[in-house]
Formats: structure tokens, sequence, C-alpha cells
């Protein structure tokens, strides 16, 4: 279960890689090294044409992955090859994509290459039950999405559908590793929550530098960074791109003081 990942004494660190960029060869590695890393749980993200939630870095990590063939066949592979490895991982997909390859036929596969969940940021509650039953059918959670604008009874609602985790944005808008988000109202957010629900609160969006992790270090159970990652090993393959993503991680886990 997603949920035992967090019985860590720090917040643990879950990365998100975009399957296929540079290539299918170099996510394997890229895995392996941000395992070794430290990562409790990683976000495997499935390229998709029109991903909504998404900032540049990660949407050009799309457009490479697409260009190298990469689908949700391709994807699961990837998730097949690491049954083994112990490490937890999430599926990041949009349910455009989920819808044409079928959603039963989506989690039950998902389930059978031996992912632990499956992250849709573009489904809303009340048209995601479908989904949220297939995949619970299967054994897989899956973590929804309070935003900086959800209203308090709204998140109450998300949190008593969501599994695994509840996913934190930290901002407004897009993913991407620019301007820090304005922890206050972040840390407000985070404390509102721990009042609606027990379930673990990872926050993502934004989150780029050991500052900011050590800024929500105290509040949050887990930390999601996705952009700033990519950009570490951008341009790069094989063992470089892995050396280099290996070495972002560390650098963000030196930031997260013990509770």
């Amino acid at each position: 279960m997603l949920n035992e990942i967090f019985a860590r004494s720090r917040p643990v660190l879950i990365p998100y890689v975009m399957a296929g960029d540079p290539d299918l060869q170099t996510t394997g590695l890229l895995l392996d090294s941000l395992q070794e890393a430290g990562a409790a749980a990683i976000e495997l993200g499935i390229p998709y044409g029109d991903p909504l939630a998404d900032g540049p870095t990660i949407a050009a990590a799309g457009v490479r992955a697409l260009r190298n063939g990469t689908g949700i066949a391709q994807v699961l592979d990837v998730v097949r090859s690491r049954r083994d490895s112990g490490l937890p991982i999430v599926l990041f997909t949009y349910f455009n994509p989920v819808l044409q390859y079928g959603i039963e036929r989506f989690a039950a596969d998902a389930a059978l290459a031996g992912a632990a969940g499956v992250i849709v940021p573009d489904i809303a509650l009340e048209e995601g039950a479908s989904l949220r039953e297939a995949l619970q059918r299967n054994d897989l959670e899956m973590p929804l999405l309070v935003a900086p604008s959800t209203t308090p009874e709204r998140a109450a609602r998300i949190a008593g559908a969501s599994s695994g985790f509840i996913y934190v944005v930290s901002r407004l808008g897009v993913t991407g590793a620019g301007d820090a988000p304005d922890f206050t109202p972040l840390l407000d957010q985070l404390a509102m929550l721990r009042q609606l629900t027990p379930k673990p609160l990872a926050v993502g969006f934004g989150i780029s530098k050991r500052e900011h992790v050590a800024a929500v270090s105290g509040a949050a159970d887990g930390i999601i960074v996705g952009s700033a990652l990519i950009d570490a090993y951008r341009g790069a393959t094989d063992r470089e791109a892995a050396r280099r993503a290996g070495e972002f991680l560390r650098s963000l886990g030196t930031a997260a003081p013990a509770k």
C-alpha cells in the first residue's frame, strides 16, 4: 500500500520521471539511480500530447517521449521490469489516454505490470467514480489533487475519495521549477487538511530547491519533484543522466530534517 512509504522519520521524496525521455533505456537507469538516492516512490509519467497540468519542462519531455514511440504499453513494460525492485511506481497520466485504452483494461494491465497506483489530474471528483472503482477492484491506489483554491468542504470530499495519499498542489497554475510557492498559504492549507483527514499529504508543483523542501518538511509527509529533476538531467542519456538525477535528489534530501 502506498501509505506505507510515509512511515519514515522525515518527509519522503517522490520524484517524477517522464517515461521514454530521453529514451526507455535511460528511464530504467534513472529509476535505479533515484531509488539508490533515497526515493520512496516514483511518479512515472505516461506521455500525452495535451498535458493540461504540466508546464514547459514536463510538456517538452512528453513530446520527446512521444517522438520515441512511447505509449501506455511501453510504460507498462518499464513498470513490469521493476516488479521486484521494491520501489512503488505511481503512473501519472491523463484521462483521455486511459479512456482510449479502455478503463477496465488499463486498470487490469497496470495492476498486472505491478504499478502501485495511478494519478489522473484532469478528471473531476464527480466524474472519476468509474475509474476509481476500476482501480480499486485491481488493488491500485488513486491519489487525488487538492488545489490552493479548493474549499475546505470540497477538500474533505476529495480527501475521503483519495487513496494512497493526497496530492497537495502548492500553487495555482501548472508544474514548473520557476518561482517558489508562497509557503504561508501552503502551510495553512496543510494545517487545514490535517484537521480533515489522517491520510498522508504530499506536496508538489514548484518544489525545486532544498530551501523549498526545508520550508514544508515539518508539515508535509511527502515532497514531489518533477520539473527541476528533469532539468537536472536534460540533454544527457544513459548513466550520465542517471548520475545527474541521483545527485539532484540527494541534494533535496539533505534539506529535510528528521521529525
